[in-house]
């Protein structure tokens, strides 16, 4: 589980399809306080530690998650928003996360607002209906609050702070973004379709 708050920005030093795709990720964690095995948001796919160095560690990630995620995206020299696993006790200062993406939206418009950028994004169709005003969402990992929906699209604030510390800061219109819709209402979601 996560919180959605970026805690460093890696970068993918390699990549490498063998069988499952390999990739290597540059970071600044204290990579002696991570164990193999260990769970590490990369713009917000939960993916699993299976060799580590000084300041990089290797993930596998398999056909299935490429196929729902921006992965495919992925270019040896680009940044990641990266997330350690949530510890009992650590503040929960985004929402519950899980790392398990739902689906690919993408940027379709920005444009500033004061000094923050107002994005809008295009869910996909199938996820539209999970998305409500002032509820969160995850976009690449970040816990973020959606401001107003209109069938697909939906629009949230990204503040300078946010900009600053995360990928948020090179975003452009048409990028593929990871989407995590809020685990609450996936599960209200369910319920209906149950007692239906």
């Amino acid at each position: 589980m996560f919180t959605g708050i970026i805690t460093d920005l890696g970068e993918v030093r390699a990549l490498e399809q063998a069988g499952d795709l390999r990739a290597r990720i540059g970071c600044h964690y204290d990579m002696g306080g991570v164990d193999i095995g260990a769970s590490i948001a990369c713009n917000g796919v939960c993916l699993t530690v299976i060799e580590k160095g000084a300041d990089w560690f290797d993930v596998q990630i398999s056909a299935e998650s490429v196929s729902r995620t921006n992965v495919g995206d992925w270019r040896v020299g680009g940044t990641l928003n990266l997330e350690r696993a949530l510890k009992v006790g650590d503040e929960l200062g985004g929402h519950i996360v899980s790392g398990h993406v739902d689906g690919v939206a993408q940027i379709v418009a920005m444009r500033d607002e004061g000094d923050s950028t107002r994005f809008t994004f295009r869910a996909p169709e199938a996820l539209a209906k999970f998305i409500a005003p002032k509820g969160s969402v995850a976009l690449n990992g970040t816990s973020l609050t959606v401001n107003e929906v209109s069938g697909s699209d939906f629009g949230v604030n990204i503040i300078p702070h946010t900009k600053a510390v995360t990928t948020w800061g090179q975003a452009q219109t048409g990028d593929r973004i990871n989407l995590e819709i809020d685990t609450l209402a996936r599960y209200v979601a369910r319920l209906q379709e149950w007692n239906a």
